[in-house]
C-alpha cells in the first residue's frame, strides 16, 4: 500500500469516526447538545483536527443525513414489481423497517426540528429529489394501469401513504403506543386502510404538487 492511499485511508476513518461519534451523541443528548468539542472528546481529537474534516456541525449533521437517505433508497433502482399495489405497498414498509432498524437516521432525517432543514440544501440531495421521481412515476403507472382511479393526483397519493406511515413510525419510535399494542401489524393495517381507501376513489381535499425539479 503506498502513502498516499495509506492517509487516504486513515482519512477516510478518522471522517468514519467523527460521523459515528455525532450520531451516538445525538441519540443520548439530542442535535441541540452535540458540539464538536463532544465530538472531538469522544473520538479523542482536538477540536481543531474535527475541522479540518468538516467545516461545522452543520456539515457533520448534513453528512449523517445524506448517509441515511442513501441507505433507505438502497434498493430504489430495482425494477418495480408486477402488480403495482404490491410494490408500493412494499416500498412504503420499507420507509418504516428503516424507522424500526436505524430509529437514530430516521429521527435525525425526519423528527428533530433542531437539526438543519435539508430542505435548505437541496443541492447536496439531488439523488433524493431523482428517487421521489421514480416514487411517482411507479404511483402514475400504478393508475395507468387501473389501481387507482383515472384522475388520481399521484403526489398526493405519494404524500397521503407517506404520512400513513410516518404517523406509525413516529408513534414507535415515542414510544406513544399503548401496553401490548403491535407497531408492525399496525403499519401494516393502517397503510392497507390508506391504499383501500384510495383504490376506491374516496374523495380526499390533500392535493400536491409533482417533484419537477
Amino acid at each position: 500500500m503506498g502513502v498516499k492511499e495509506r492517509q487516504e485511508r486513515e482519512r477516510e476513518a478518522v471522517a468514519r469516526a467523527i460521523l459515528d461519534a455525532a450520531r451516538d451523541l445525538f441519540v443520548v443528548e439530542g442535535y441541540r447538545h452535540v458540539s464538536i468539542r463532544k465530538i472531538a472528546e469522544k473520538i479523542e481529537y482536538s477540536p481543531a483536527a474535527i475541522y479540518s474534516y468538516f467545516p461545522s456541525k452543520d456539515d457533520i449533521f448534513m453528512a449523517l443525513a445524506e448517509e441515511g437517505f442513501r441507505m433507505l433508497f438502497g434498493n430504489a433502482e430495482e425494477p418495480p414489481l408486477a402488480d403495482p399495489i404490491e410494490d408500493l405497498r412494499c416500498g412504503f414498509l420499507r420507509l418504516y423497517e428503516f424507522s424500526r432498524v436505524h430509529p437514530e437516521y430516521f429521527a435525525l432525517m425526519f423528527l428533530d426540528r433542531s437539526v438543519p432543514r435539508i430542505s435548505q440544501h437541496w443541492e447536496r440531495f439531488g439523488f433524493v429529489r431523482e428517487m421521489k421521481k421514480r416514487i411517482d412515476a411507479r404511483i402514475q403507472a400504478a393508475i395507468d394501469a387501473g389501481a387507482f382511479p383515472e384522475g388520481t393526483n399521484p403526489a398526493a397519493v405519494f404524500r397521503i401513504l407517506m404520512a400513513t406511515i410516518h404517523g406509525v413510525a413516529t408513534l414507535a419510535l415515542c414510544e406513544r403506543l399503548a401496553p401490548g399494542e403491535d407497531a408492525d401489524a399496525l403499519a401494516r393495517d393502517t397503510l392497507e386502510a390508506a391504499l383501500t381507501g384510495l383504490r376506491t376513489g374516496i374523495s380526499h381535499t390533500f392535493e400536491s404538487k409533482p417533484c419537477t425539479s
